[in-house]
C-alpha cells in the first residue's frame, strides 16, 4: 500500500513523500492515520536531526516518519493481534514505548510509522508494551492530544513531598497546598490548569502567570476562577511582566510561607530562578518546559536545598497509565482537548508548521493528513467565510462551543475539505 508522509531525513530537512510500505508482517498493524497535532518535540527534532536522542544516526539513508500525537482507525491487524485488535477500531497510541530500554518511539525513531502520514504500519513492540490504545472517542482530535495531556498529567504524578521525620518520597503534589504554574498559558500550560483543576488531587490555591495579557484572558475565558472555586481552588490569573518585584508580588499570595508546589512552562533562566526562589518548605519545582539548548541552565539555591529541602523534578512525556486516565477523564467529560486548539491545516503544511512551530502564535496546531488545507487560525474562520464556504460553515459549527474546535466541525472538514 501506498502512503504519503512527512518524513525527516536531517536537520531542517523534511519531506512530503509518496513511498510504498512494506507487506504487512504477523505481529503488525496497517492503520489509517487521521488527525496529528504538532508538538514542540517534533520541531526539536526537525532542528537537531541525528543529534536529537530519538533519532537514529543513519536518519539520512532510513528517513523516518515525524509526528507522534496522532489517531485514526486500524486498517488491517495481523494474526497475533486478531484477538485484541479489530479493523474499523479507533486508536491512540503512547509513543514513549521503552521498549528494552530503547529510546526509539513512534514519530521521531521509525521508517514506518509516525503522525505525520496516510497509513502507517504499527509494529510489534508497540503493541507489546502496551501502547497502542482503544480509543472510543467521537472526534479524532481527542486521541491527538490525549499524548500531550498525559504528559501533563505524569509530570503532576512525578512530583514528591518528603514525610516529616522520615525519608519517605509523597508521590504527587501537596494535596490542599499552594500552587504557581509560571508562563502557564500557552496550550501545554492550559492543559495542566485543565488537569489540576479536574483531578482528583488539588491544590487550595493555584497562581497561574505570564507576560501576555490576551493568553491570560482567553486562558480565564476558558478555564474560570468560577470553575476552579467549584471544585475547591481559589485560581488567580496574573502579569508577573507588569511589576517590579516578581518575587515579592508572588509571595505576597501566600502571606510569605512560599509555594508547595511550582511548575514552569518556559525554558528562561529569570522564570526557572523565580519559581526557585517562591518554593516553601518542602517545596517541588517541576520544569515541564523542554529546552532546545543542551547547555540550558539557571541558578538555583542550594542554601534552601540544605536547610528547606526545597527539591526539583523534570519528565519528558507520560506513560501508558497516564493515557489511560486522560482518555478516561476526557470520556468522563472531565478534561477537554479542544482547548488545546488554535489551528488547523491539512497534510500540504505539515512541513512549514513543523519548521515554523515557535513563531506561530497560539496552541496546538492540528493536522488532518487526508486533506489539503492551509494552516488557519480558528478564530480566523468567520472572516474566511466571507470568501471561501468551506469556512463559513466550520465558524458556524465552532460557534456552538464557543469558538472552540469539536467533533462536529472536524466530521464536516473531513467530508468536504480537498484530499491532499
Amino acid at each position: 500500500m501506498k502512503t504519503k508522509a512527512l518524513r525527516l531525513y536531517g536537520k531542517e530537512d523534511l519531506r512530503l513523500e509518496e513511498f510504498e510500505l512494506p507487506e504487512l508482517k504477523d505481529d503488525e498493524i496497517l492503520a489509517k492515520v487521521v488527525s496529528d497535532s504538532i508538538c514542540m518535540s517534533s520541531y526539536k527534532a526537525a532542528m537537531q536531526g541525528a543529534d536529537h536522542k530519538r533519532v537514529p544516526d543513519d536518519v539520512a539513508e532510513h528517513p523516518t516518519i515525524i509526528g507522534h500525537e496522532f489517531c485514526g482507525e486500524l486498517v488491517q491487524v495481523g494474526a497475533k493481534w486478531a484477538d485484541q485488535f479489530k479493523a474499523g477500531e479507533k486508536f491512540s497510541i503512547q509513543p514513549a514505548l521503552n521498549y528494552k530500554g530503547s529510546l526509539a518511539a513512534p514519530g521521531y525513531s521509525y521508517q514506518y510509522i509516525g503522525g505525520d502520514a496516510t497509513y502507517v504500519i504499527i509494529p510489534n513492540e508497540v503493541m507489546e508494551m502496551g501502547c497502542l490504545l482503544h480509543y472510543s472517542g467521537e472526534s479524532y482530535f481527542g486521541g491527538s492530544l490525549t499524548e500531550p495531556l498525559s504528559c501533563v498529567a505524569g509530570t503532576f504524578h512525578a512530583m514528591y513531598h518528603v514525610t516529616r521525620g522520615k525519608y519517605d518520597h509523597e508521590m504527587g503534589i501537596r494535596e490542599g497546598g499552594k500552587m504557581a504554574i509560571l508562563a502557564g498559558v500557552g496550550p501545554m500550560g492550559l492543559a495542566a490548569i485543565d488537569y489540576i483543576i479536574h483531578c482528583d488531587r488539588r491544590p487550595s490555591l493555584l497562581i497561574v502567570t505570564d507576560i501576555d495579557d490576551a493568553r491570560l484572558a482567553r486562558a480565564e475565558q476558558m478555564l474560570s476562577p468560577a470553575e476552579a472555586a467549584e471544585n475547591g481552588i481559589k485560581l488567580v490569573y496574573a502579569n508577573t511582566g507588569k511589576v517590579d518585584n516578581a518575587h515579592e508580588f508572588m509571595m505576597n499570595f501566600t502571606e510569605g510561607a512560599g509555594y508547595d508546589d511550582v511548575l514552569v512552562f518556559a525554558p528562561v533562566a529569570p522564570v526557572v530562578e523565580l519559581a526557585d526562589s517562591i518554593l516553601a518548605q518542602d517545596g517541588c519545582l517541576n520544569f515541564f518546559a523542554g529546552p532546545s539548548n543542551p547547555e540550558f541552565s539557571a541558578k538555583f539555591n542550594f542554601y534552601n536545598v540544605h536547610y528547606s529541602g526545597t527539591h526539583v523534578v523534570g519528565t519528558s512525556g507520560g506513560n501508558t497509565e497516564d493515557m489511560k486516565e486522560c482518555l478516561k477523564m476526557i470520556g468522563e467529560g472531565k478534561l477537554d482537548p479542544a482547548i488545546l486548539v488554535t489551528h488547523i491545516g491539512g497534510m500540504d503544511v505539515a512541513r512549514e508548521t513543523t519548521l515554523n512551530l515557535p513563531h506561530v502564535p497560539g496552541g496546538k496546531k492540528l493536522i488532518y493528513t487526508h486533506i489539503s488545507l492551509p494552516l488557519t487560525a480558528i478564530a480566523d474562520f468567520e472572516k474566511k467565510g466571507k470568501s471561501d464556504p468551506l469556512f463559513a460553515k466550520l465558524a458556524e459549527l465552532v460557534a456552538k462551543t464557543n469558538g472552540l474546535w469539536n467533533a462536529e466541525a472536524e466530521k464536516y472538514l473531513l467530508e468536504n475539505a480537498p484530499a491532499i
